[in-house]
């Protein structure tokens, strides 16, 4: 039995000063605290990050068995309780053995399914993808994919506009997954038409990093942006690192939807210092925790939902709301798709999956189930 005291938020309640209970991976009581300490640990549900592609040094696109297991659990130390492992574009050999591996990784429980970021996107939005593998639409690629993931590609990245999308959305319904339109050069309304399409097949859609890799909103020609934020699309994902959006845009998309939920969009040099490192087939340099490939496009984030959460309460937002962008939305989402009820959380009778932070807003600990788990490593945004 495990007892763990704290303010604590659900996502939609603030439960007060209260005591955790744990008995066998599950919550058994959460019992107000008649005496809480003047600056106590604040409890939130565990974080879920549908769109990561590593840290420590291991890549979920590129990396062998050791290292996907050493960036989820960077993440699960962290406070992520529930990952999608992100891919890149690639060559379709490299991408399909990738895929089998990620599908071993989710079998193991290490992460929560597959995000095929790609292949089919635009190549003038490729952002850091590598544009020799970016290619049109191909279901029987898609197949190929879906089979190699054995049930478990939760969400597939394509652009609004790429070729043979009615069948691409056609195996999105079929086999449950996201549909997340991003990577795009298209305009508003072949976007709202995709979203459309996509909606009259059952297929759930969100926003791939709303605002990055695709044209900016403008009054005059609003672009992807507003479409997705107007067609009633299940998620809008939101890399609120600082760096991909400022936080005003953050604050724009949070006041005009309760649809927006943060992503980390992490590559293998979250937790690790500036330096070198790689994205896929791309070479990667990380400066000022900044990571960008050559051509100076940014190259996916060094932050951890843990991170975002705290950058966002402290400036103010609501423990309530940081709760719902880190967590319950996404969840929501997630179990839509798949069908399966979001996993575990801060309930009596749920399975335990919640995160303990101290007064300055760090990681304590990481309850998942039965175990409880420690930053080993400080990472980046735990320093200090």
């Amino acid at each position: 039995m495990r007892r763990y005291r704290g303010r604590a938020h659900d996502g939609a309640r603030d439960l007060g000063a209260v005591t955790v209970t744990v008995v066998d991976g599950r919550v058994t009581s959460v019992d107000p605290d008649p005496d809480p300490p003047a600056e106590g640990d604040l409890i939130l549900p565990g974080f879920t990050d549908l769109h990561c592609h590593g840290a420590a040094g291991g890549a979920f696109p590129t990396g062998d068995e050791a290292a996907v297991r050493r960036a989820a659990r960077h993440h699960r130390d962290r406070g992520t309780t529930t990952l999608l492992a992100s891919t890149v574009s690639a060559a379709e050999g490299p991408l399909l053995s990738q895929v089998a591996l990620l599908a071993d990784a989710t079998a193991e429980g290490l992460v929560a399914g597959v995000h095929l970021e790609g292949p089919f996107l635009a190549a003038a939005r490729c952002g850091a993808q590598d544009p020799a593998w970016v290619r049109e639409g191909d279901p029987t690629l898609l197949r190929r994919l879906l089979r190699a993931g054995r049930g478990t590609v939760r969400q597939l990245t394509l652009a609004p506009e790429t070729a043979h999308l009615d069948d691409l959305l056609d195996l999105c319904a079929e086999h449950h997954v996201i549909a997340g339109f991003g990577h795009t050069d298209a305009d508003a309304a072949r976007t709202a038409a995709a979203v459309a399409a996509a909606h009259a097949r059952g297929v759930t859609v969100t926003a791939t990093h709303l605002f990055n890799a695709m044209p900016p909103l403008h009054h005059r020609d609003p672009g992807p942006v507003a479409a997705l934020l107007t067609a009633g699309v299940a998620g809008l994902e939101l890399i609120g690192d600082g760096v991909h959006l400022a936080d005003a845009t953050v604050d724009l998309v949070l006041a005009a939807s309760d649809r927006a939920y943060l992503v980390s969009d992490a590559m293998e040099a979250a937790g690790r210092p500036d330096g070198r490192y790689v994205l896929g087939s791309l070479d990667v340099t990380v400066t000022g925790g900044v990571a960008r490939v050559p051509g100076g496009a940014l190259a996916g984030g060094t932050t951890t939902l843990a991170d975002q959460a705290r950058r966002h309460l402290h400036r103010g937002r609501p423990p309530g709301e940081v709760a719902a962008v880190t967590s319950t939305r996404a969840a929501e989402v997630l179990a839509r798709a798949t069908g399966r009820p979001a996993r575990g959380g801060l309930g009596v009778g749920d399975a335990a999956a919640f995160v303990v932070l101290r007064p300055d807003l760090t990681v304590r600990c990481t309850v998942d189930g039965d175990h409880e788990h420690t930053p080993v490593d400080p990472g980046r945004g735990e320093e200090g």
